[in-house]
């Protein structure tokens, strides 16, 4: 159990520095290519900050562990917004300014609840497909704005500062080759470990996918928005939060559909979408504003937000206490 565990919380960590150096390579390619900052940091480097969850819902899903893979896209999301943007409210207030972002957040809003919707019936290729089609437009729509002067403005800068320094296209790749291969081993020993610290604690897996690497994944996200907000800039931030959400649905939650189809656990149905549903709706009516006012997460908004997420993990462990409790005794 200790091996897994820290097999686990490694695997974990080398996920962080390889999407690091991966996100480097691939904007470093991609502007030493002319393309435009704001399309590289809407689309590039939001794409690959979430190469640890894709990376661990294709393995998990080819070696039939689909729950591991529909509880990290799912636990992912819910501690994005429950934790990943309240502790970051809690430092600073934030504000939502960006025009991009008020756009967002009704997509994010709709593509969350069409993936509850197809859940219901189970998750399969026709889902997956309609999933991956909608992020192709997501892409193109994604394109389509950072050409519009109109978006253009404190968001844009803000991305621009936010781009790793250009590096000489060598060396880009050789960035690119190492993070794609640390991202790819270190997603392999975390699906293995998390497999086995499920099966030894006696624990399902969609928990472990749920909790530990839900959390775990979201970790870089939590440092990259602090980081953003602490040098005032509030729209990245939060783009990287909503950003990150709507991937994890489209290019993560689809996964299992098309690798492993199969019937969503009634358990995520009844609980853990809700709750992701629930913290979405919350953040699209708070980044919305009221009379053409800006949108704004208060401290206060953002405790609330913290302890919604602490209770949803405490009910996870109430859940998962009673399931031991009640196998104990039958044994008895």
């Amino acid at each position: 159990m200790l091996i897994n565990t820290l097999t686990l919380i490694a695997g974990l960590i080398a996920l962080f520095f390889s999407a690091n150096k991966f996100v480097t390579g691939s904007a470093s390619i991609a502007r030493n290519f002319n393309l435009s900052p704001l399309f590289i940091g809407l689309t590039i480097v939001g794409f690959g900050t979430s190469m640890p969850e894709i990376l661990i819902s294709g393995f998990a899903s080819f070696g039939r562990n689909p729950d591991i893979a529909i509880g990290n896209a799912l636990g992912a999301n819910i501690a994005n917004i429950g934790l990943v943007l309240a502790c970051t409210a809690l430092v600073k207030p934030l504000v939502f300014d960006s025009g991009v972002l008020k756009r967002e957040l009704p997509i994010l809003m709709a593509i969350s609840s069409m993936c509850y919707f197809v859940a219901f019936d189970g998750l399969g290729v026709g889902d997956s497909l309609l999933m991956l089609l909608i992020l192709a437009i997501f892409f193109f729509w994604l394109s389509y704005t950072a050409k519009q002067e109109e978006f253009e403005g404190a968001y844009e800068k803000e991305l621009k500062t936010a781009l790793p320094d250009t590096v000489t296209t060598k060396k880009a790749w050789i960035y690119f080759g190492a993070g794609l291969t640390g991202l790819l081993v270190a997603s392999k020993l975390v699906v293995w470990a998390a497999v086995n610290v499920a099966h030894l604690a006696g624990v399902s897996e969609l928990i472990i996918g749920l909790t530990v690497v839900g959390l775990g994944t979201s970790l870089p996200e939590l440092a990259a928005s602090i980081s953003s907000v602490l040098k005032k800039e509030d729209d990245l931030a939060v783009g990287n939060i909503v950003g990150a959400n709507i991937y994890n649905l489209l290019a993560v939650y689809s996964l299992p559909g098309l690798i492993a189809p199969g019937a969503v656990p009634a358990g995520m149905l009844m609980r853990d979408f809700p709750v992701m549903l629930g913290m979405t709706a919350v953040l699209f009516f708070l980044g919305k504003g009221i009379d053409n006012r800006p949108g704004i997460i208060n401290r206060w908004e953002a405790a609330i937000l913290l302890v919604s997420y602490s209770s949803y993990l405490w009910f996870i462990y109430q859940t998962v206490t009673a399931i031991h409790l009640s196998e104990v005794t039958a044994t008895l």
